[in-house]
């Protein structure tokens, strides 16, 4: 099992209207929720440990985890409201965020809330998005990764949203609480542009956090493919071409098929990801990078399935 740790939330989706209205919809969303899904639909365990509302959005996200076969055993119920996102998507698919969630469910988890102890059967913890830096939920999860590192595997994906951070001064220093226990770490070219103003390059942000501990760093840039770095060297896989429809859960179907891939095939564990050799890295990203481009042919966050990945021929140098 994989223990996806973060925020469940509802996007709701608004288009250009005329005569002071905007048609929208309202969908379950959330990056950690997004990959709990992720998972369970590429025939891994999930469970998802997160603050959730009773009010009538949480019972929809909870009743929609129930049914993609997410184990809800780790769920904080609460009174709080339901985070919601606005999204808004140009031209290209590219989708922008709008955060309204101040006080809300996701962010209320406190240490107090945390199992205090893990079943073997959970192989590694998956962090990510706001839920890292908002407190008081990001100081619990990041003592949560800290116990847990070196016993299973820990994966992070920054996901940087900073119109629901805030205050970006503090991000650098909630964030490197999680790189530093991180055995796996997936960002987005996006995620490094933003978090360092354009002031480090894809290669040097994960040299930098390689030196903090993390043993294979893989950051995505859209179009343009995937780059793995790890003890092994560099390996990169090339974009492949598809009709986008959006690029909504683009990245937390990478994250969700990474962990799927190495769960599949015997490597969910801190030494089996630091022995990884450059063909099994070609491996793992040409199998995320497909699960990610079936994705984005669909609107909004429409993980794939195990069978629809191998549909396409994901095998590394598959176009």
């Amino acid at each position: 099992m994989i223990l996806v740790c973060g925020e469940a939330l509802v996007d709701l989706f608004a288009e250009a209207g005329q005569g002071g209205e905007m048609p929208a919809r309202i969908v379950a969303g959330g990056s950690p929720f997004n990959v709990a899904i992720g998972l369970a639909r590429l025939g891994v365990e999930s469970a998802l440990l997160g603050g959730i509302s009773r009010d009538g959005f949480g019972a929809m996200l909870a009743d929609l985890l129930a049914r993609e076969g997410v184990d809800d055993r780790y769920l904080v119920r609460t009174d709080r409201l339901t985070t919601i996102s606005v999204v808004t998507t140009d031209r290209d698919g590219h989708p922008g965020y709008a955060f309204h969630g101040e006080g809300a469910a996701d962010r209320s988890l406190a240490a107090a809330d945390l199992p205090a102890i893990l079943p073997d059967a959970i192989r590694a913890l998956s962090f990510g998005s706001y839920t890292m830096a908002v407190e008081p939920v990001g100081s619990a999860f990041a003592a949560l990764a800290e116990r847990e590192r070196g016993r299973r595997v820990i994966s992070v994906d920054p996901n940087l949203r900073p119109s629901a951070i805030g205050d970006m001064a503090g991000w650098h220093p909630a964030a490197e609480r999680f790189y530093r226990a991180a055995t796996l770490i997936k960002a987005s070219d996006e995620d490094i542009r933003i978090a360092w103003d354009g002031q480090l390059t894809v290669a040097e942000a994960a040299s930098h956090w390689l030196d903090l501990g993390a043993q294979l760093v893989v950051v995505t840039q859209g179009e343009r493919g995937a780059t793995a770095f790890s003890a092994a060297g560099q390996v990169s896989v090339p974009g492949r071409k598809v009709a986008v429809q959006d690029t909504v859960g683009a990245g937390d179907t990478f994250h969700a098929a990474l962990l799927a891939r190495l769960a599949h095939t015997g490597r969910l564990s801190p030494e089996a990801i630091a022995a990884l050799d450059r063909e099994a890295l070609a491996d793992l990203l040409a199998y995320a990078a497909a699960a990610a481009a079936i994705t984005v042919t669909r609107r909004g966050a429409d993980l794939p399935t195990a069978a629809e990945i191998e549909a396409i021929g994901w095998r590394p140098g598959a176009a």
